[in-house]
């Protein structure tokens, strides 16, 4: 089973068993929805701890979550430096057009007229669009925005997008 990464328990909140999450996931309000089912990854462990969140609340830059059966800061100071996943049967759907990290990640990015650019690595998350970094067989990174005269087609099944760059993106 793939899991995919929504946050990592960067401490505890409290003495009412809340845990400090940073976030890595666009969609908090259903990841940690009243009963949604989360994966706990320890560092060092081989199977994960399944948890449901019993609340979420977001406090300064963090949110906040308490789950189900750990009603007190004892039972919870273990999951620091957990990492919480998702099971890939629970990401959901998304909007035409939208598409996650993971499907982006690993396609070859081509030109109109079908000359490999390179590799996608990451993703960037600027606010305005998400920035692609893109690794050519040789040479400097290119990033490339996500918007729509510039990616032309994206097609994650195959691996393969295709983009329109314009003047000055790939020098």
């Amino acid at each position: 089973m793939n899991w995919y990464n929504v946050g990592k328990i960067v401490n505890t909140h409290g003495i009412r068993g809340e845990v400090r999450v940073m976030s890595r996931t666009d969609f908090p309000e259903e990841r940690y929805a009243k009963g949604a089912r989360l994966a706990l990854f320890m560092p060092g462990a081989k199977e994960p701890v399944m948890l449901t969140v019993a609340s979420h609340r977001v406090h300064k830059n963090f949110d906040l979550l308490t789950f189900e059966g750990h009603p007190n800061i004892n039972d919870v100071e273990k999951y620091r430096d957990g990492i919480l996943k998702v099971s890939e049967a629970d990401l959901g759907e998304l909007e035409e057009g939208e598409f996650y990290h993971h499907e982006i990640i690993g396609c070859t990015v081509v030109d109109q007229d079908g000359r490999e650019i390179g590799k996608v690595t990451e993703v960037l998350e600027t606010g305005a669009n998400d920035v692609w970094a893109v690794k050519p067989p040789e040479g400097k990174m290119h990033y490339i925005p996500y918007i729509e005269h510039v990616v032309l087609e994206v097609d994650p099944e195959n691996g393969r997008i295709v983009i329109d760059p314009i003047e000055g993106l790939l020098s």
